[in-house]
Formats: C-alpha cells, sequence, structure tokens
C-alpha cells in the first residue's frame, strides 16, 4: 500500500500496492487427511450390496434380488400361502398378484375399485381381500373365482386378519371401528374406538388383537369382554405422532410400532357442528384425498393421502412389561412398514428414500439397500430366513437374503481439497477376518481399496482410471496430483465382520501465496490499538474503517491436519481507535488458503525514491500505527507485505 505524507503531517493516498510472499515448495505444505467414519458420511456415497450402520460402519449386506415387476403403480401389502406362495395386493385397480416358482407374476384378482389394500388366508387356504376406498371384502376361490364375504359400508378398510378362533377383523375408518365376520359372514361391530382411522392390526401370542390408529397415533391392546361379541381396549402407548403404520410382534412378547406425522395436541372441536359432504379425489397416481369430519368421532378431520410428503416418523418398542421407548426417528424418511429378520433384527421400509433399514436390540441400525422405489410398504419373511418386499413407485416384488452377497461395492463421494494436491497413503481399519459364510478356504484379500482423481466435482471419464487395488492399509497411492479425489472399497467372500470402520486419505496441498484481501488508511490523527485504553483522562475514541472481509474458502468434510500443522485460525480482537496527534494508522485483511500462519511487514519510501525501508516486521495483528512525525518533510509510500515463512520452514 502506498501513501503520501506531506511537510505539515497530512497524509494523502496515492496508490495502493498489495504484497504477498510465498516460501517453500509445494512440499513444504504439511500433510491434511480426508477421513470417512459416520454414518451421515458414508450415506453420501453409492453401495452396491453393501450395508451402511448407524455406528459408522460399512459391511456386507444380504443379497438382494428383484423377483418381478408388478403391473401396478404400486403394492400394498404381502401374504405367504400355507405352501409359501408369495401373493402382493396393490392397484391401480385393485389387484392381487400370486408368485410361481419361476418367478413371474400371475393375477389372481383384480377388481374395479382402486386398491387391494389387504390380503389374508383362512385356515383353509382360502383368500381374502379387502378393497378401498369405498370398498368390501372379497372371498377367492382356488379357481379365481370372486364374491362379496362382507360389505363395511364404510370409506376405508385398511387392514384383515384372521384370528385364532378363525374369525376374519376388519380395521376401517372413517369410523374408527373394527368388525369380526364369523365363517359363515356374519358380522358384527368388535370395537368401536374414538379415533378416526384403525390403520393396522396384529396378533400377540396370547391372541389379544393389537391396533394401530390415527390421528392420535394409539397402540392399543384389544380383549373380548366376557358374555359378548365386543372388545375391550387399552392404549398400550400414545405415540408423540399421528398415525401409526405398521406393527410387528417378536416371540418374546415385544411390540414395535412405526408412526407417522406432527400430532396436533389439544386441537380445538366445535361441538354442534353442522354436517359436511365428504369429497373423496382419486389421483392417477392412486393417491387418495378424503375431506369429510368422521362422524361421531369427536376428532377433526384432516385429508389423508396415501404417500405423503416427506415428515416426521419414528419406530417405538413396547417391552413385554409394557414399558415404551424411541428406537429410531428421523425427519426426512416416512416409515410404511415393519417385519422381523431371521436374525433378531427389526426391519423397516422407508418413503419416501426406498430404503430398507434393519435395526437391532442396542439400537443400532443399518441401511442394507435401496429398493429403486419410492417406498417399501410390505415386508414378510418365510421359515427358511428369506424376506420378501414390496414397493410402490412402481410395484416391485424383492427377496431379500438369507445369504449374503458373495461381493461389495462402496464408492465414496467425491471430495473437493480446495487446491491442486498431492496424494499420500490411504488408510483403514476393518475388524479380523473370520471364516467364510460359503466354506471357502479362499486366501485373496478379502478387502480391496481402489482410488481415482480428477479436476471437475463430478467424477466422470474425464477422470483418471481407478488405481489399486491396495489391499494393506498405509499404501502409498499412485493416482496423479488433482483437485478432487474419491476412493473406493470392495469387499470379497462375505464372511461374518467384513467391513470398514474408517477410512483416511492423505494429502498435500499445492503451498499458494498468502492474499491481501483489503486495505484501508485511516485519517491524520487516529491511533488503532489491539486493547481498548479504559485509564482516566484516556485519549477520545475514534471510529476506524475497515477493508472488505477476507474472501477465503474452506473445503467441505472432515479434514483432519497433522500435528505439525499449524492449529485453527486464532481468534483477533479487532483494533480499536483512538484521537492522537501526529499518528498514522493502516488497517488490512487478509487469508491464506493454506490456512498458515501469517506474519506481516510494513514498508515505506519516499516520492521519487526507489528503495523500501522496513517500518516493522514480524507483525502478527493486521493493523499498525506509528507517529508520522518523525518523518522527514515530503510525501511518502507504504507498503504491506504477508509471509506463509512461519507454516513453511525451509
Amino acid at each position: 500500500m502506498s501513501g503520501r505524507i506531506a511537510k505539515q503531517g497530512k497524509l494523502a493516498l496515492i496508490a495502493v500496492c498489495l504484497f504477498a510472499t510465498c516460501t517453500g515448495l509445494a512440499t513444504a505444505e504439511h500433510a491434511r487427511r480426508w477421513r470417512q467414519s459416520t454414518y451421515d458420511e458414508f450415506l453420501k456415497g453409492t453401495t452396491r450390496g453393501i450395508a451402511v450402520r448407524s455406528d459408522g460402519r460399512l459391511e456386507l449386506a444380504p443379497k438382494f434380488t428383484q423377483l418381478a415387476d408388478a403391473d401396478a403403480s404400486y403394492l400394498w401389502a404381502l401374504k405367504l400361502d400355507s405352501k409359501g406362495t408369495l401373493y402382493a395386493s396393490g392397484g391401480s385397480p385393485a389387484k392381487v398378484f400370486r408368485l410361481d416358482a419361476s418367478g413371474k407374476a400371475a393375477t389372481v384378482f383384480e377388481s374395479n375399485e382402486l386398491s387391494a389394500q389387504a390380503i389374508a388366508f383362512d385356515a383353509k387356504g382360502t383368500l381374502y381381500v379387502a378393497t378401498s376406498p369405498d370398498g368390501k371384502v372379497y372371498r377367492v376361490s382356488a379357481s379365481g373365482e370372486k364374491n362379496v364375504f362382507f360389505d363395511a359400508k364404510t370409506k376405508y378398510i385398511w387392514d384383515i386378519a384372521f384370528g385364532p378362533d378363525g374369525v376374519l377383523y376388519v380395521a376401517t375408518g372413517d369410523k374408527g371401528q373394527i368388525f369380526s365376520v364369523a365363517p359363515d359372514g356374519k358380522s358384527e361391530v368388535f370395537y368401536a374406538s374414538d379415533e378416526a382411522h384403525i390403520r393396522v392390526l396384529a396378533f400377540d401370542g396370547k391372541g389379544s388383537l393389537i391396533v394401530g390408529t390415527e390421528p392420535s397415533g394409539r397402540v392399543l391392546r384389544l380383549r373380548k369382554a366376557k358374555g359378548t361379541g365386543t372388545a375391550e381396549g387399552f392404549v398400550l402407548y400414545e405415540t408423540p405422532k399421528r398415525e401409526v403404520t405398521a406393527l410387528a410382534v417378536a416371540q418374546d412378547g415385544s411390540i414395535f410400532a412405526a408412526a407417522i406425522g406432527e400430532r396436533q395436541h389439544n386441537a380445538a372441536v366445535s361441538p354442534g357442528a353442522a354436517p359436511s359432504v365428504t369429497t373423496t379425489t382419486i389421483t392417477s397416481t392412486g393417491n387418495v384425498t378424503m375431506v369429510s369430519p368422521a362422524q361421531g368421532t369427536g376428532q377433526p378431520q384432516t385429508p389423508f393421502v396415501a404417500f405423503p410428503p416427506l415428515i416426521s416418523s419414528g419406530i417405538y418398542k413396547i417391552a413385554s412389561d409394557g414399558a415404551p421407548e424411541e428406537l429410531w426417528t428421523s425427519r426426512d424418511d416416512v416409515v410404511y412398514s415393519l417385519g422381523l429378520g431371521g436374525d433378531g433384527r427389526l426391519l423397516a421400509g422407508l418413503g419416501n428414500s426406498g430404503a430398507l433399514l434393519a435395526i437391532d436390540g442396542r439400537g443400532v441400525f443399518a441401511q442394507l439397500a435401496k429398493a429403486g422405489s419410492a417406498q417399501i410398504t410390505g415386508i414378510i419373511s418365510n421359515g427358511a430366513g428369506r424376506i420378501f418386499l414390496c414397493t410402490a413407485n412402481p410395484g416391485k416384488l424383492i427377496a431379500l437374503g438369507p445369504e449374503y452377497e458373495p461381493e461389495g461395492t462402496y464408492e465414496s463421494r467425491s471430495f473437493d481439497t480446495q487446491l491442486f494436491s498431492q496424494w499420500g497413503r490411504v488408510e483403514w481399519w476393518s475388524p479380523p477376518a473370520g471364516p467364510a459364510k460359503n466354506g471357502s478356504n479362499n486366501k485373496e484379500p478379502r478387502l480391496e481399496i481402489f482410488v481415482r482423481s480428477g479436476n471437475t466435482e463430478d467424477p466422470g471419464k474425464e477422470w483418471s482410471k481407478w488405481h489399486g487395488p491396495y489391499s494393506t492399509s498405509g499404501a502409498q497411492l499412485d493416482a496423479p496430483a488433482a483437485r478432487f479425489v474419491q476412493w473406493k472399497a470392495v469387499i470379497h467372500d462375505g464372511r461374518p465382520g467384513d467391513g470398514i470402520e474408517w477410512v483416511s486419505l492423505a494429502y498435500e496441498p499445492k503451498n499458494v501465496a498468502p492474499v491481501i484481501d483489503g486495505i484501508a488508511l485511516q485519517d491524520p490523527g487516529v491511533r488503532a490499538q489491539g486493547q481498548p485504553n479504559l485509564a482516566t483522562g484516556a485519549a477520545p475514541a475514534a471510529v476506524l474503517k475497515f477493508p472488505p472481509a477476507p474472501t477465503q474458502g474452506g473445503a467441505a468434510g472432515t479434514v483432519i491436519v497433522s500435528q505439525t500443522q499449524n492449529p485453527a485460525a486464532k481468534f483477533e480482537m479487532p483494533p480499536q481507535g483512538t484521537i492522537q496527534k501526529g499518528y498514522q494508522s493502516v488497517v488490512w485483511t487478509a487469508h491464506d488458503d493454506n490456512e498458515d500462519e501469517l506474519k506481516y511487514a510494513v514498508y515505506f519510501r519516499g516520492e521519487g525514491e526507489k528503495e523500501w525501508k522496513l517500518l516493522k516486521d514480524n507483525l502478527e495483528q493486521r493493523f499498525y500505527s506509528f507517529d508520522a512525525t518523525t518523518l522527514a518533510d515530503g510525501a511518502y509510500y507504504l507498503k504491506i507485505v504477508a509471509s506463509d515463512a512461519a507454516s513453511n520452514p525451509p
């Protein structure tokens, strides 16, 4: 920076010259490390046969196989008959599919209603289908003939289930009733709820009916009252959500419930309001919107949407002694289905990401795979430990396990180092190898790492090839120097415990010169000081002029700087200004893309002179004041020099 000082001490700004010095070659910049070790970081990558665990681990996933693309926009429910044959229901229009031994889906039921909402089999293996809205329960013979078994005469049939006594229980809305239908078709109201909708049904090990409701998000246990055909209800748990979407009962008596939506507590209800007209809207995608206050329920009604936009959801466990606990919660995903895996883990089907979660008894969850559809709406398992899934948008049938994938691949997101960088070593940690799940004695490396680099944010054909494989942690990388980098892990052979806890990649950015972003020459007679002078009789305060703030950027992601690197930038107290005759002050801002420690020097020269003279060096603060009356008469220029030499020793 240059300024002109006249004999009378007046300073006139002639020009501004900004200087910075860069000391050392690129190798003088200390190493940094990009490390990935958390669930959120790993989810940003791409998985193929790899599960991502919430405790920050990548491991092989159960084998994921698509069985069939159903001729339906969405599938709602899955059931296995007594022979283990898989059936799935959905729409639109209402259809039920049977998967044959060759994996082909054959239509065994079809009607003009919007959706086949639920299916069930009686003790003889006869298929029953519930349609909705304005639907009925149909009985379907082995030859495919259908007849109406029960007409609920209500807007929605949400679920059906056969009890141990052979009675069919039908959950409905918008009046919140459950009907019991005997084998001969005689029906009665089994339970009348204060809720608008009974959404899901399940039976516990003692034969009691477990139900989930909407809009208060309750889980109830129903037991038949003595001497009557009706039931008495007891609320096991009122979730903090609005709608219970799925239930699962474990062998130890624990009940798992999924619930979605924010519940409006203490909502005002106006008594004696005039009845309104029910309006039902059906979209081309199968969504159903109903607007009507539920008659006699005492609950305000809001539109029901089959596939709601992203709203909050949670999964809750009710222990056999009745104690509830929250297992999982999200503000980004909706839980549509629950099931139990052969390994005892709870399975949850999500929307609108189409992901499948597995949650163990410790609350650790893993994203096993993505279905390639927007929602996983049904989960069921057979006696051999195989899991079946149905999906919506589009409707698919998928099998999971019990065997594990023979090989899994994980590709990280691309990482921006912010500067052109050389690559160092790649390190990782994984558990010790166990015996192969497929019984083989393969001695090949079970884990291999590959790395590639490029100078565009999105990896593509303009990047380098994949370099590797690296099978030993600490290997030196061969990828060419660039700004962006990406790693890939391949896990082989499907052995227990195969996985990765963390991956760390070392790099050295090219050392670049610091940048002085702005400079502000103060008015004559203003002195800048690091600490305000609070002594009695102190000089009056003056307002300092500050230059623009630095434009320094930062690399996104987890970056670890080695111990030899300078610590994080120190907080610098802004200077304070006071009025002091004869003083001249200058304030500047600067940054270093390498985050090096900077020191500053201030030089001056007279007008017409060529040699710069040092006024002050080794300055850590970004301002300087001096007594201009000590200078000879004339005009002068100032120069500010920033140096990163302290962080880059020779």
